[in-house]
């Protein structure tokens, strides 16, 4: 069982007065129960069991086990500060179980009737919750805090049922009452009572949109740059209603002289984001801002070009018109090129955006600051690796093929992006010292420049004054640096021939070894001198033969049996008898 922070379940004695800080109790117990996370179930669920838990220690339970007995809190009743709870808790559930249907109706519409249903409930135990309040036994804060509360509640059920003008009187009631707590406050306590007021600001400048106001897109854009969190989403949740009403006006788009029908919402309104983008980045007060809103962007796109995707299976011919001239190309096939084409350009410009806040910690920079992390050349040469793949897939895509403007223009940002690519390359190099690499490689960035600057001017549409400043101030700062590494190359080959010239080299090998060479070494004249080697070292000897020579038992030799000497046989008592008998030779 979840324990409660906030309220006591012990008895609290009565007192003449109560007071109630209801956004500072309800902030408290939605960041410990779920919301912090975005989890609504999980925070409806708790206020189930706090309701539970509460009417138990008041002895307020309505009814029995099988039977229900609705008890209405009146004043006469509230004899505890908690019965004032009650509403607020009960309205809290009803509040949180139409935000999880909310995020669940995204895919089942038929669930807004139901959030509907639970808003309007907890706008009913709000309006009890003021009621109550207006009571002698709450203070002036209280009051005022019931009364804020109905207003914000009231003006989000308005909001969902898309009565803008009653919405926006709601909200603005709430706005004013939460502005002056705050400013009667302490300083702890102002910081939730503002970030309140910053939550309802957008609801207020949408109803307004809504209602006639065309610059309220203008300040919610505004807003989403400066924001961040939770508070970021809900305002693209906004700009995205926003556009789709803005997209029914968009029925086509031409780019590259050629005019294509918009047929799905979806992608009319990433067209209107697309449009809105550069005003964002324009007003976007640091680089992470700026980041933020391309990041937005491309997520756009990713859906965009999945809708694309799927028009273009449906399309059975689509696979041969892509082979085909690019009059021939398909609308749908040459709307997914020029999405394509948004998402390479705009992936670029915030790669461009991400190495030029690197490059103000580099080291060497005039930008550089020991509190931040150090930039390595590596960093920015992997950068510049993704924007020269981005680059290079332009060219390629279908529709584009023909297109000499485009092919020059990325041919020359290839080109400034490989010179740049080289710089950082080469100042790797210095960093270890290999000035004769360095001195190489800036004079390949130094090709590179004269190239990207010839294509410049081939180009029809003028290039921006940003990609030709770029370039010179990269020139000269490689022709100075080119200098400076020949220079340093030659001085690390002379230093260490300078060095060898006064080297007295010392020879300790022992005695034995060096007797027709005079030295005089404290080794010899001390008492242990170094004489001979001991122990000696090991010499080689003559080892077992590997293989055995085997031929032998393959050549015949002569005979050598008429060159031995012949033995003459012994006498033997054969033939003493052989005589004797007369059997001898005659």
């Amino acid at each position: 069982m979840e324990e409660d922070l906030t309220l006591e379940d012990s008895t609290v004695p009565s007192k003449s007065t109560y007071t109630i800080e209801i956004l500072q109790i309800l902030k408290e117990t939605q960041q410990q129960h779920g919301l912090r996370h975005g989890d609504y179930q999980r925070y409806r669920g708790y206020c189930s069991r706090r309701l539970r838990r509460m009417r138990k220690s008041l002895k307020f339970l309505q009814g029995k086990r099988n039977k229900f007995i609705k008890r209405e809190i009146t004043e006469e009743i509230v004899t505890d500060v908690r019965f004032l709870y009650l509403p607020l808790i009960h309205s809290e559930r009803a509040w949180g179980h139409a935000m999880q249907l909310k995020q669940e109706a995204n895919t089942e519409p038929r669930k807004r009737f139901h959030l509907t249903a639970r808003l309007c409930k907890a706008v009913k135990y709000a309006e009890e919750l003021e009621l109550l309040s207006r009571s002698a036994k709450c203070d002036a804060r209280s009051k005022l805090e019931a009364q804020a509360y109905h207003a914000w509640m009231r003006g989000t059920l308005l909001f969902e049922r898309e009565k803008w003008q009653e919405s926006i009187e709601a909200f603005t009631t709430a706005k004013t009452i939460y502005e002056k707590l705050a400013e009667a406050l302490n300083e702890e306590q102002r910081a939730i009572y503002l970030q309140r007021v910053e939550e309802i600001a957008p609801n207020i400048r949408y109803c307004a949109y809504n209602i006639g106001d065309e610059t309220a897109i203008n300040d919610l854009m505004q807003m989403r740059v400066k924001s961040g969190g939770e508070m970021s989403s809900n305002l693209d949740i906004l700009l995205a209603q926003t556009r789709e009403k803005q997209a029914a006006t968009l029925s086509e788009v031409t780019w590259r002289g050629r005019t294509v029908p918009v047929k799905s919402e979806q992608i009319r309104g990433f067209f209107l984001s697309v449009q809105e983008t550069d005003k964002e980045v324009t007003a976007a007060p640091d680089v992470e801002s700026k980041i933020s809103v391309y990041e937005s962007l491309l997520m756009g796109c990713k859906d965009a070009l999945q809708i694309l995707r799927d028009e273009l299976k449906a399309d059975g011919n689509a696979k041969q018109r892509t082979q085909r001239a690019e009059s021939q190309v398909s609308g749908v096939q040459y709307l997914y090129t020029y999405v394509t084409y948004i998402r390479l350009t705009k992936t670029i410009e915030r790669n461009m955006l991400l190495a030029e806040s690197l490059k103000e910690n580099l080291v060497g920079s005039q930008t550089f600051t020991e509190n931040r992390k150090v930039t390595k050349p590596q960093d920015l040469i992997r950068i510049y690796d993704i924007i020269l793949q981005s680059l290079g897939e332009l060219p390629l895509l279908p529709g584009l093929e023909n297109d000499e403007d485009i092919q020059r223009e990325v041919e020359a940002k290839t080109l400034k992006s490989k010179a740049f690519r080289c710089f950082y390359l080469a100042r790797s190099y210095a960093s270890i010292k290999k000035w004769r690499e360095t001195s190489a490689l800036y004079e390949q960035v130094l090709t590179y420049i004269s190239g990207a600057l010839e294509l410049f001017k081939k180009i029809r549409t003028k290039p921006t004054k940003t990609d030709l400043k770029e370039l010179q101030e990269l020139l000269n700062t490689v022709n100075g640096l080119k200098y400076s590494a020949h220079a340093s190359s030659i001085l690390d080959t002379e230093a260490p021939i300078a060095g060898i010239t006064n080297l007295e080299i010392s020879d300790n090998r022992p005695l034995i070894e060096r007797l027709e060479k005079y030295q005089e070494v404290e080794s010899v004249s001390s008492k242990k001198p170094n004489l001979v080697t001991f122990p000696p070292d090991f010499k080689p000897t003559p080892q077992k033969p590997v293989f055995f020579d085997i031929a032998l038992n393959h050549v015949d030799f002569p005979s050598l049996e008429e060159m031995q000497e012949q033995k003459k046989a012994g006498a033997s008592i054969g033939g003493f008898l052989r005589g004797w008998w007369g059997g001898g030779k005659k």
